[in-house]
C-alpha cells in the first residue's frame, strides 16, 4: 500500500512511526513545505519526502490529510482534479465533515478519522468512519494502521465521530487538567511538586488500566475504594458539591457544540 501524507506534523509522525513499528506492508511519502521537518522525517522515520503535494499523491493508494482545518482550502485547490477514483482520501482534521471534504476535493472515496494525542506512544484511540465507496481491502488496511497507534472504533454514523472528537479527541486535555489539579492539591498540602505529579499521573494511569482490564463498571470500582464515612467518601462528596459530573458533561457538550460551529463555517 502506498500512503501519501499531506503534512508531516506530530500526528502524522505518530501514525508513520506506528505503521513502521507494526511492520505493515506500506511505502510512505510525505508532502511537507518546511525543509527542516522534511529532513527530520527522512532521517528519523526513513520515509520519502517532497515539498510538492502533487508529487506526493501521485501513485498513492491512500492520501492522508494531516493538516490543520484552515489549510484545507489551499490544499484542496491544489489537489482537486488530480486525484484518481481509485485513491482513498483519509482525513484526520478535527471537525471537518466528509461532505465538506468531498465537495472541496471533488472526490467521493473518503475516510474520516479522529485519533487523539496518546497515539504518540501507541496508546491512542481513534474514532473513524468511511464513505460507501471505500473498498474492503482499504478499510481493512486503515483499521490495521489505526490499531498501530492504539485502539480504533469504526462508526457507520459520522455524527458519532463528532461526539468522539469532543470526548476522546479533546479528552486528554480534560485528563491533563485533572492530573494538574490533583498535583496542585498535593503540593498545597505539603508534597514536593515532582512527588505529587508522580502520584497523580500514576493514579490516573493505574485506575484507567484497572477499569479496562477488570471490565467492571466504573461505579463498581468506585464503591470498592469507598468506605463508609472514610476519606474517599469525603473527597467524593466534595466533588459532588462542586458538580463534578455535570461540569465534565458540560465540557464534552460544549466541545461538541464548538466542533459543530466550526464545521458549519467550513
Amino acid at each position: 500500500m502506498r500512503i501519501a501524507f499531506i503534512g508531516g506534523g506530530v500526528m502524522a509522525q505518530a501514525i508513520i512511526a506506528g505503521v513502521k513499528d507494526a511492520g505493515l506492508d506500506a511505502s510512505i511519502i510525505v508532502g511537507e513545505p518546511f525543509e527542516a521537518r522534511r529532513t527530520s522525517l527522512k532521517t528519523e522515520l526513513g520515509v520519502d519526502v517532497t515539498d510538492s503535494n502533487l508529487e506526493a499523491v501521485t501513485g498513492a493508494d491512500i492520501v492522508v490529510l494531516s493538516i490543520k482545518p484552515q489549510q484545507l482550502d489551499a490544499v484542496a485547490n491544489e489537489l482537486k482534479g488530480t486525484l484518481k477514483k481509485s485513491q482513498t482520501v483519509l482525513s484526520i482534521m478535527a471537525g471537518v465533515k466528509m461532505h465538506s471534504i468531498g465537495l472541496k476535493l471533488g472526490h467521493t472515496k473518503l475516510i474520516r478519522a479522529m485519533p487523539n494525542t496518546p497515539a504518540q506512544i501507541r496508546k491512542g484511540i481513534t474514532a473513524w468512519t468511511a464513505s460507501n465507496d471505500v473498498d474492503q481491502q482499504t478499510l481493512d488496511f486503515v483499521g490495521s494502521m489505526l490499531r498501530a497507534i492504539g485502539d480504533e472504533l469504526k462508526f457507520s454514523d459520522e455524527n458519532n465521530v463528532d461526539i468522539a472528537t469532543a470526548l476522546s479527541g479533546s479528552g486528554p486535555g480534560y485528563v491533563f487538567m485533572f492530573i494538574e489539579a490533583l498535583t496542585d492539591a498535593g503540593v498545597e498540602l505539603g508534597l514536593p511538586v515532582h512527588v505529587a505529579r508522580h502520584l497523580a499521573s500514576q493514579t490516573v494511569l493505574g485506575s484507567a488500566a484497572l477499569q479496562r482490564e477488570s471490565g467492571k463498571h466504573p461505579a463498581e470500582l468506585r464503591n470498592m475504594v469507598t468506605s463508609p464515612a472514610g476519606t474517599t467518601a469525603a473527597g467524593l462528596a466534595a466533588l459532588e458539591d462542586g458538580r463534578f459530573r455535570a461540569t465534565v458533561a458540560n465540557a464534552v457538550r460544549t466541545a461538541f457544540e464548538r466542533g459543530e460551529e466550526l464545521a458549519g463555517g467550513k
